[in-house]
């Protein structure tokens, strides 16, 4: 369920110049956006979903999100321009917050601390597979039936997913832990959340990290393409990067109980930044462009930094989120998608080409990401209340 988010903006990644060759364009759209606005579309689902899973049960609220998810890849796979496939995009976005709000809020409705952060790395290690497969699979998708394809598998996908839900998984929250769906609630609930020093820092960084992947995601076609001649081979150097973060996830698992959540990311965070600051500086010093080894060297570098940090991150922002699980999964998610999207959009206008902007990307990242971090570790991690 939750690899549905990956699957969504992975697997078509091979299809993104046939798109752009094959719909009209409408200027300022790109096909960057059908990357960034998805997430966009992500952002507003988490802000509804958190809420109606806390107020109608797990399941009710994740069979809702495929349903929209399923009218997002139908319009988008019928689109004739670039503006109808953003929309659909952005459906897919809003419908896939389902998955994504609700199994994280079913994890906590079952774990907490070291054990819920292993639960969160296994989930991430599957989460990070994903695209190591997507893309090689859609590019023969793409190659067999075109981009159009890739939306068909969407669909066949998540039509298996909900049945499977039906039939296999059990609903977590109790109907008397349940919290209704009032607007008035929601907001005092809300800014409680959002009132608590640790999770809204905690949010950022978050959002910043997710940024940063968000900014290589939305400009990896674009620099392998055109700026090394990297096309037939494009997945196989997709999915080599993907293990560096399934490796850091899978690792993470299995120290995090040992050595603490905290410490993990606090080393992740320090490495990150660090290996941001040389990619920068060795970036400035090959002038226009990096040897493509080089450049594989530190992405690899990166993602695994960023493999540890998810799960870590987001078990720290939901552990003091115990009785507001659901809503809180929604502003952590939102929030820090919000904030991704922002710094990949304002990023990626800046993109010439060449790996010098993902270099800059990933040192504002990690170092304002290090900062918060260590603030929000060292705030109040008392319990947020939730108002009834």
């Amino acid at each position: 369920m939750t690899s549905l988010t990956s699957l969504s903006i992975d697997a078509l990644l091979p299809g993104l110049r046939d798109i752009g060759a094959e719909v009209t364009a409408a200027p300022p759209l790109s096909t960057q956006h059908i990357i960034t606005l998805f997430i966009f579309g992500m952002a507003f689902g988490e802000l509804l979903m958190g809420p109606l899973s806390d107020a109608v049960g797990r399941k009710r609220a994740l069979l809702l999100g495929l349903a929209i998810y399923v009218a997002g890849t139908i319009i988008a796979g019928l689109a004739g321009g670039l503006e109808t496939v953003v929309l659909g995009r952005f459906l897919q976005g809003v419908g896939v917050a389902g998955p994504k709000i609700a199994t994280r809020a079913m994890i906590r409705d079952q774990f907490e601390g070291d054990a819920m952060a292993r639960i969160m790395s296994f989930m991430f290690t599957l989460f990070i597979l994903v695209p190591m497969l997507a893309p090689s699979l859609a590019q023969g998708l793409i190659f067999l039936g075109g981009w159009r394809s890739v939306f068909a598998a969407y669909l066949a996908i998540a039509g298996l997913l909900g049945l499977w839900l039906v039939v296999r998984q059990p609903e977590t929250l109790p109907v008397a832990r349940r919290i209704p769906f009032r607007p008035a609630l929601l907001f005092l609930n809300g800014c409680r959340i959002l009132s608590n020093r640790r999770v809204t820092l905690l949010i950022v960084a978050t959002g910043l990290v997710f940024g940063a992947q968000l900014l290589y995601l939305s400009t990896a076609a674009d620099l392998f393409f055109d700026a090394y001649g990297v096309r037939e081979t494009f997945p196989f150097y997709f999915a080599l990067l993907a293990t560096g973060m399934g490796l850091a996830s899978f690792l993470n698992a299995r120290l995090v109980q040992r050595f603490g959540m905290e410490a993990m990311a606090r080393a992740a965070f320090t490495g990150l930044a660090s290996i941001a600051l040389l990619m920068m500086l060795t970036s400035l010093c090959y002038g226009d462009r990096l040897p493509f080894a080089v450049l594989m060297t530190f992405l690899y570098a990166v993602f695994f930094a960023i493999g540890v940090l998810f799960g870590n991150l987001n078990a720290m922002a939901m552990q003091s989120l115990g009785e507001v699980a659901g809503f809180g999964a929604s502003l952590i998610a939102s929030v820090s998608s919000f904030v991704a999207t922002l710094f990949a959009v304002g990023l990626g206008a800046l993109y010439d080409g060449t790996a010098v902007n993902l270099s800059m990307g990933f040192l504002v990242a990690g170092f304002v990401s290090l900062v918060l971090a260590e603030v929000a570790l060292r705030s109040d991690a008392s319990p947020v209340s939730a108002a009834r």
